[in-house]
């Protein structure tokens, strides 16, 4: 089965299951990529002010994040929502490296965020810094196909 991206459920049980966070009902959103009926990565929406907002990431390897998703982030961040940044929290290394890799900077630790001892890495990346050019309109890689 091929990989697609989704929306719904899943990939918010799948963020919190590997981070910990809870989430309440009408108050995330959430885009996450499911291959082979197994969701691999995702990411969960919260706290939107109109030019910032917090995404809690997660991936089950290294590599789940694919440009296609990203690209397809991006048009939502940037050209859907209107952001001028945004804020990531996670614990693995692993998304640490791949925001600083799309230009987030490292702004700071939240301790116990996950959890007792399970502290969280604060990144905020400006719409400046994204290295994807992304449109308000124009061709959407869902509609279009590529996933």
């Amino acid at each position: 089965m091929p990989r697609q991206f989704i929306s719904d459920d899943r990939i918010a049980a799948f963020v919190a299951e590997r981070t910990g966070i809870i989430v309440a009902p009408g108050q995330y959103t959430q885009l996450g990529i499911v291959r082979d009926g197994q969701v691999t990565a995702g990411v969960v929406f919260t706290h939107f002010s109109g030019t910032d907002i917090s995404l809690t990431v997660a991936a089950a390897y290294h590599g789940a994040f694919t440009k296609t998703f990203l690209i397809r982030l991006g048009q939502y961040l940037w050209g859907e929502l209107g952001c001028s940044r945004i804020t990531f929290l996670t614990e693995q290394d692993r998304v640490v490296e791949l925001a600083v890799q799309l230009g987030a900077k490292i702004e700071g630790r939240k301790r116990d965020a996950f959890g007792p001892g399970r502290d969280a890495t604060m990144l905020g990346l400006l719409a400046s810094e994204w290295p994807f050019k992304t449109k308000r309109s124009g061709s959407d890689p869902l509609q279009a196909g590529l996933t």
